[in-house]
């Protein structure tokens, strides 16, 4: 490349020009900056050669670099017309940008102990990821037939990274054909399948598994795969992708997390909840094991209930999910559950109450109780059915003073029916309820629908919610 066919201003110009003997160390510096994976390297030689890759960063020989901002502006619009005559042909894409600005961080002075100082966090890019993360194809085909090199990752990622990371289809497919590596681990572990993370993420990963993305490939720090990632984040629709590919159910990361195990731990807001039903679904359709426990032996039962996700429970508790199993705190999922209603009562916390209780969970110690109720006064639902698993109750003053005024107003009627349980005993049918639920246990939610019984009495037996008790 000479300075001629390099349309930069002077100023660039006198920039590159001091840089002229790095051009034959170029080729010996691509083989150490690019932190290339190949599907048969070994985790342990991914980790050197990422290791290797940070090493070269700090060395004061590095690419050259563009300050021109008309270049880079014209990269940052996706300007092709532009962009075409910044690079013509017979010379190089291969430059790295170093935007002004960004993110505040504090930097120690080690030549003045404990001395800092406030600057600008500055992170390194290229022309081709610039373009690749904004999905300007036209300007991203330009830069690769200049020559740019499709894996080139001064920043610690590489151009397929960003437009993963930015859900850029087009842009994906265009460097996979141009030769990126599918399998390029960027500097937190992470392979380009790790960061498609969001809903419209899937044509970009239906481009990589073509392309050859090993869709069992392990992130360098978690010892996640693709299926971890995608049940964390909920996408159906990736997990359907990657278990047709072979994805395996069982791998744990280094949490012991499954990718069921992922899924149910994930922290869930109400309109996620449906997502996470159906990934759990198809988790446990492939034949994922709804036993297998972490490395603090929580279950994903233990999970579901900590997240409130009813219909997760019920799926897990009609596939087998042991209800009692303790973690290696010595607690249950209902333990997990009643500590939380207070936070996700718009979770119908009750339902997974009522359907752990149904399926031979352990209750609350009696004398608890008073503090069941301070904590989750605000869920009447979750109480009535709690109180209908005993056979009888003492309710005492500290009952009472348990119920905030708030939730006695707002539910006044119910807790009064509560309150009168001081001086009245429980019903007769709600006794011959109790004593045909101890009898079948955690048989309920089999035997009771053969019962010969009206369909009102088969829900009542099933903890049905009422409104008050009885």
């Amino acid at each position: 490349m000479s300075q001629r066919s390099f349309a930069f201003t002077p100023t660039a110009l006198r920039s590159l020009e001091q840089d002229r003997d790095l051009l034959e160390r170029r080729r010996y510096q691509r083989q150490l900056v690019d932190p290339v994976l190949s599907g048969y390297l070994l985790r342990k030689e991914a980790r050197e050669k990422t290791r290797l890759f940070k090493q070269t960063r700090l060395e004061p020989t590095a690419p050259m670099v563009c300050r021109d901002l008309v270049v880079q502006n014209a990269l940052y619009t996706g300007n092709v017309e532009a962009v075409k005559e910044f690079f013509p042909k017979g010379s190089s894409a291969n430059l790295v940008i170093q935007p002004e600005g960004g993110a505040m961080r504090w930097v120690s002075d080690g030549k003045v102990r404990g001395l800092w100082s406030l600057t600008y966090e500055q992170e390194l890019t290229t022309p081709l990821h610039i373009t690749a993360g904004r999905g300007f194809t036209d300007c991203l085909r330009h830069l690769l037939l200049r020559g740019a090199n499709v894996d080139f990752a001064p920043g610690g990622t590489t151009a397929l990274h960003e437009a993963c990371e930015e859900c850029q289809p087009e842009c994906i497919k265009l460097l996979l054909e141009y030769g990126a590596n599918a399998n390029a681990v960027n500097e937190d572990g992470l392979m380009p399948l790790h960061v498609c993370t969001e809903l419209n993420s899937l044509e970009c990963a239906k481009h990589l598994i073509q392309f050859g993305a090993a869709v069992n490939g392990r992130s360098l720090d978690e010892n996640d795969t693709p299926l971890h990632v995608a049940a964390r984040h909920g996408l159906s629709a990736h997990v359907d992708l990657y278990l047709r590919h072979g994805a395996a159910l069982e791998r744990q990361n280094d949490d012991g997390l499954t990718p069921l195990n992922s899924a149910c731990s994930q922290p869930q807001e109400l309109a996620a909840l449906e997502r996470y039903r159906q990934v759990c679904q198809q988790l446990v359709d492939a034949g994922a094991d709804v036993q297998t426990g972490d490395a603090d032996k929580q279950t994903p039962l233990h999970m579901a209930c900590k997240n409130a996700n009813p219909d997760v429970v019920d799926l897990l508790l009609q596939r087998g999910a042991s209800v009692n199993t303790m973690d290696y705190g010595g607690e249950a999922p209902m333990h997990n559950i009643l500590k939380i209603v207070a936070y996700k009562i718009d979770h119908q916390p009750e339902r997974i109450v009522k359907a752990l209780l149904n399926y031979g969970s352990i209750r609350v110690w009696p004398g608890a109780l008073a503090k069941v109720l301070r904590y989750c006064c605000m869920s009447p639902r979750t109480i009535e059915v709690l109180l209908n698993a005993y056979g009888r109750i003492k309710v005492t003053d500290e009952w009472v003073e348990a119920v905030s005024p708030e939730a006695f107003q707002k539910h006044r009627e119910f807790y009064e029916s509560v309150f009168a349980l001081a001086h009245n005993p429980r019903s007769l049918q709600h006794l011959a309820r109790y004593q045909l639920r101890t009898y079948l246990d955690n048989r309920m939610p089999k035997v009771v629908p053969r019962l010969g019984l009206p369909t009102f009495l088969k829900n009542y037996l099933m903890l049905e919610f009422r409104g008050y008790v009885h």
